[in-house]
């Protein structure tokens, strides 16, 4: 579904970003993707969206991340921002969900369907038709959310989806996200949501490819974690 061949990104000459960093992930993976501050974890998804270009190769199916192919590719990921301000754009819950289907060419019956579906099966049709500068923010994620899901996307990307959160509103996004079906990458310094939402996890430091294996295995390696700068999950401390 998703493959990085050999690719490497700077934004200044001679200091790279991103290096020669190579990792796939199969169709229907849910994908942790972690690393401290400065890991390039942005910079990847950044790649992944064609919003920059480096060396080497990246495919999301058969399509190579080109400019040419950037319209098709866009269609098949879905993108939820670290910050919902950014994402929501219209007044309200329905018109930006209804937007990118609209705009892929479905009739409004045909488009209104999705949403209402997506609503339903998130359980937020009470938040339709409400304004987005009026909701919390838990509920404008979850509304990101919905709208992201309302372009049937083959695949996810998350940015920090549990930032800034009350632990409420957390628990209702890590199960909406443990439910979806399609193929996830996320990156967090949330690694408790990680551990649950993600079978396995690629630990960049660097630019570069640390460790990539089942999520419990790296998630529970106090000396790797804290040798590229991050903490053991909360709920592993205590393990025995």
């Amino acid at each position: 579904m998703i493959e990085f061949r050999n690719v490497s990104f700077s934004y200044e000459k001679g200091i790279p970003v991103i290096e020669n960093l190579s990792f796939k992930i199969e169709s229907g993976e849910s994908v942790g993707l972690i690393g401290a501050n400065g890991a390039g974890k942005s910079t990847v998804m950044k790649l992944l969206l064609g919003l920059v270009f480096g060396e080497g190769e990246i495919f999301i199916d058969d399509l190579e991340v080109q400019k040419k192919n950037l319209a098709a590719i866009r269609r098949k990921l879905g993108f939820v921002l670290q910050n919902s301000d950014n994402q929501m754009f219209m007044p309200t819950v329905y018109e930006d969900m209804i937007f990118a289907p609209l705009n892929y060419g479905f009739s409004r019956e045909e488009a209104e369907k999705k949403v209402d579906d997506v609503l339903e099966k998130l359980a937020l049709t009470d938040l339709k038709y409400r304004h987005n500068h009026k909701i919390s923010g838990g509920e404008k994620r979850m509304a990101a959310i919905a709208t992201v899901l309302a372009m049937e996307p083959e695949a996810i990307l998350m940015d920090e989806p549990t930032s800034a959160l009350d632990p409420y509103n957390r628990r209702v996004v890590i199960r909406t996200v443990r439910e979806l079906p399609q193929t996830k990458l996320i990156t967090s310094h949330d690694l408790d949501m990680i551990a649950e939402t993600c079978s396995r996890v690629i630990l960049l430091s660097g630019g570069k490819l640390v460790a990539d294996g089942p999520a419990g295995e790296i998630l529970r390696n106090r000396e790797l974690l804290e040798r590229n700068r991050m903490e053991l999950p909360l709920s592993y401390i205590n393990e025995r």
